[in-house]
Parts: C-alpha cells; structure tokens; sequence
C-alpha cells in the first residue's frame, strides 16, 4: 500500500461515502469486525483531517468500535461492490460475512487492519464519540429513522498534529 496525503484525494465524497459506501472495520488481528457505513465523511476539524461514521449500538460492530483506538474505512470498485453488498444486508452473528464476501483481511504491523483490493483506505485514531440525540433533531422526520430508538454513536477519527499524516490514506 502506498501512504498519500488525505489532500491527495480526488474522489467526490457524496459518491465515495453515500453511493459506493464505506466499510469501517475494528478490532485487532485476532478478533476484528467489518460493517457497511453508509452515512459518515471525510473532513476537517479544527487542524485536524478526519474521518467520522456512524454505529447503531445494536450493531455487531458497535463492541469493536467500543473497544479499539481506531478505525479503517476501506473503500472498493467495480465488482468488489458486491462484497460491500454482502456486508450491507448479512448482519447476522452466526454468518461470517468476511468469508462469504471472499475478502481477505490484511493487517499491518498490528493495524491497521484492511482488505486486499481496497482502491483507497482511510486510517482513523479516534479522537471523538457522541451519541445522537432525538431531542437535538430539528427536522422531525429524521426521528422516523430510529423505530427501535436504538440512536447511532458517531466516532470521529484523525490523528494528533504533530504527526505529518494524521489520517492516512492508502
């Protein structure tokens, strides 16, 4: 993998994030889980560069997010799509959704942890969580989202500031 500046990346993110989608994957070498991420982004906070994304506590992924310093979100093309499409709708426990998708997991020197044929991986040390909350929405129909009221954990991820890659890309 060849490490680039996050300001190197050319992709519209509105199709990169919302469109082709995202997976966000935690955990360590032993013990790691992977999740479509349909809703987050790419961005700046502050002097930071950032990734952030979005987990429902009642995901399978929410305990890795819980639990690990950080994050990667790989991004595919072309016909790895269909494995993001595996991921989107198997949410099972007792299915390992990696293994149906024919990914193959990489990790480097510990993390992060990634998947061969990723065109573009965004590396994040988290750095902020909030829970959503439904007395904060101003458009009453987002509320509409959360039948089970099982409201999203937002993870913002970038890096400290003196390191001259705070969110690496590969």
């Amino acid at each position: 993998m060849k490490e680039v500046s996050p300001e190197a990346i050319t992709d519209n993110t509105f199709r990169l994030i919302g469109k082709g989608w995202m997976l966000v994957t935690a955990g360590t070498e032993a013990s790691f889980n992977t999740m479509t991420a349909p809703w987050g982004g790419l961005g700046v906070l502050r002097d930071k560069k950032i990734g952030f994304c979005v987990i429902r506590p009642t995901r399978y992924a929410y305990a890795f997010m819980e639990k690990s310093e950080g994050f990667t979100s790989p991004f595919f093309q072309g016909t790895a799509q269909r494995c993001t499409d595996i991921l989107r709708y198997e949410i099972r426990k007792d299915v390992n959704r990696v293994a149906e998708t024919g990914l193959t997991h990489v990790f480097d020197k510990g993390g992060p942890y990634t998947f061969v044929g990723a065109r573009l991986v965004t590396v994040c040390r988290k750095i902020y969580t909030q829970d959503i909350a439904p007395e904060n929405f101003l458009d009453p129909e987002s509320d509409k989202l959360y039948p089970k009221k099982d409201y999203h954990r937002m993870y913002v991820g970038g890096g400290d500031p003196s390191v001259p890659q705070p969110m690496s890309v590969h």
